[in-house]
């Protein structure tokens, strides 16, 4: 008997794009041998490239991707609701789909028929349903509407019946697309008791979502799939550090670019003088943090270069939480200055102030600068929750007219597993006394 449920060999799937040529009649299409043959490849999009991949029997086996990687693509191969283009799908054991929860729910007649109706369109006979009934119905929290027209239905509740029915039909293969947000917080956990409950009794799953600790969690073996292709498989603590990674690099890069456009928006704004960036400072008199963005000053001195280094001085725009962070500042001044100030200003990415500080507050009093050298502020631990933020950096005199002065030209972003509220996380630890338990964490 194999020991095997799920396998994917050089699996191929190409879409037609829309708007593409029509085929000149469906007899040709079909005589051709390949629906996607008479089409050029700027008309077709390949959702899945070449992929191969196995699930043991009683394995829970997760898929992460960005949106657009072929995560669901994939899925629906599984579940027979498409067929590859190249290669081929097998699978052994009876299949319940989380899918398209409802899929064939009839909006006028009532809970009860539709999951009567549903139930057999999965596998299951009458007597199978009638059985199972008051489970399903008690699970999807709908005793009270069961008999309620299910054009009636909030959509949570919509989803939440088809879930109760695809989670009942008792499969030896489940595949799960994102559907855990069908309910409130109550629910979710009840779905995740029950996907718990089937790892127990040694059923298959196969788990799409974009939830990494659950993947890591939940699951034996992961797959990473990008823009179609597999880029890693096996134990999913790797698979996930390896798509963070990766992640954090594309983010970075958005980052990079982001910045430098608005730059040039903020160096498009007004004209340079001689002596450095840009206008005057009279025009930005007052409370600085309530400008928009863009950079201004009378030149004196310049903020020539700004970037984000990690501990081990490496360039990046990308932190985790409680991570050491130095901002790196090249300055130059033409001619002798003696008063002169650093700041600095974090902000959240919509404008709320998180911190500030500047030299002159912390009793740096100036002397003389000439010529170019590097400001480094040095944060050793970046205790803040996982967000978008901007720093605003400038060189000013001591009464707060600038040099130089950049306002929210500079993002970095702050990754965290732990998804608390707020901006600022601070070191912490929680205690109990006896009597409160805690389960072990997974």
């Amino acid at each position: 008997m194999s020991q095997t449920a799920i396998t994917l060999t050089n699996v191929t799937k190409i879409y037609r794009r829309y708007g593409g040529k029509q085929f000149s009649t469906l007899k040709s299409a079909l005589l051709s041998g390949d629906l996607v043959r008479q089409l050029r490849p700027d008309e077709t999009f390949q959702a899945l490239s070449d992929v191969s991949f196995t699930v043991p029997k009683g394995c829970t086996f997760g898929v992460v991707g960005r949106n657009g990687s072929g995560k669901s693509t994939a899925l629906k191969l599984v579940a027979g609701i498409t067929k590859p283009t190249i290669g081929k799908v097998d699978v052994n054991g009876r299949i319940s789909a989380l899918i398209e929860l409802g899929a064939g729910f009839h909006p006028e007649i009532s809970g009860r028929e539709n999951v009567f109706i549903n139930g057999i369109m999965l596998g299951l006979t009458k007597k199978e349903i009638t059985k199972r009934f008051d489970e399903i119905v008690e699970f999807a929290e709908l005793t009270e509407f069961i008999d309620a027209p299910v054009k009636t239905y909030s959509s949570g509740m919509y989803m939440r019946l088809g879930f109760a029915v695809a989670i009942h039909v008792d499969p030896d293969v489940l595949l799960v697309d994102e559907v855990l947000a069908v309910g409130d917080e109550g629910f979710t956990h009840k779905c995740l008791d029950k996907f718990g409950e089937f790892k127990r009794r040694g059923k298959t799953i196969l788990l799409v979502t974009h939830s990494l600790g659950l993947v890591e969690r939940f699951c034996d073996e992961a797959v990473w799939l990008d823009a179609g292709q597999m880029k890693a498989e096996g134990d999913p603590t790797r698979v996930i550090g390896t798509y963070v990674t990766d992640v954090a690099r594309q983010e970075e890069r958005f980052l990079v670019s982001s910045d430098q456009k608005a730059k040039t928006q903020a160096g498009e704004a007004g004209q340079a003088s001689p002596e450095g960036p840009v206008a005057a400072a009279d025009d930005y008199a007052g409370d600085m943090t309530q400008a928009g963005a863009g950079r201004w000053g009378s030149g004196g001195v310049e903020i020539t270069t700004v970037e984000f280094q990690s501990a081990d001085g490496q360039p990046t725009q990308v932190f985790h939480t409680g991570e050491a962070m130095r901002v790196m500042l090249g300055v130059r001044a033409a001619v002798p200055v003696r008063d002169f100030v650093f700041g600095i200003g974090l902000f959240t990415a919509d404008g709320v102030m998180v911190y500030g500080t500047n030299t002159f507050i912390e009793e740096l009093e100036s002397d003389r600068f000439e010529g170019e050298a590097v400001v480094t502020l040095a944060i050793e631990s970046l205790d803040l929750v996982e967000g978008t933020y901007k720093l605003d950096v400038a060189v000013h005199k001591r009464d707060g007219a600038p040099y130089d002065y950049h306002r929210m030209l500079h993002t970095f972003r702050v990754k965290s597993r732990i998804k608390d509220g707020g901006i600022y996380r601070p070191k912490h630890r929680w205690d109990f006394t006896s009597s409160i338990k805690f389960k072990p964490q997974k």
